[in-house]
């Protein structure tokens, strides 16, 4: 569920950012397009700001897991 357009489906992108305080923004856009749509409901912050790359991944997994 983004913020600006509600739910999007299809062949999606992911971009996550982890400022210095450790927390982390998700966004997501359509494949190859140029707006990226902010996912507000996946906010969180790390205890450890190493721990982005691992959180990257897992949200990645997600996005892109066999329908099923």
């Amino acid at each position: 569920m983004t913020d600006e357009v509600g739910v999007i489906t299809g062949d999606l992108e992911l971009r996550t950012e982890c400022d210095e305080h450790g927390r982390v923004f998700v966004w997501v856009r359509y494949a190859e397009a140029d707006e990226w749509y902010r996912l507000g409901a996946c906010e969180v912050t790390l205890h450890d700001v190493r721990d982005h790359e691992v959180l990257h991944r897992a949200l990645l997994g997600a996005l892109h897991r066999p329908r099923g």
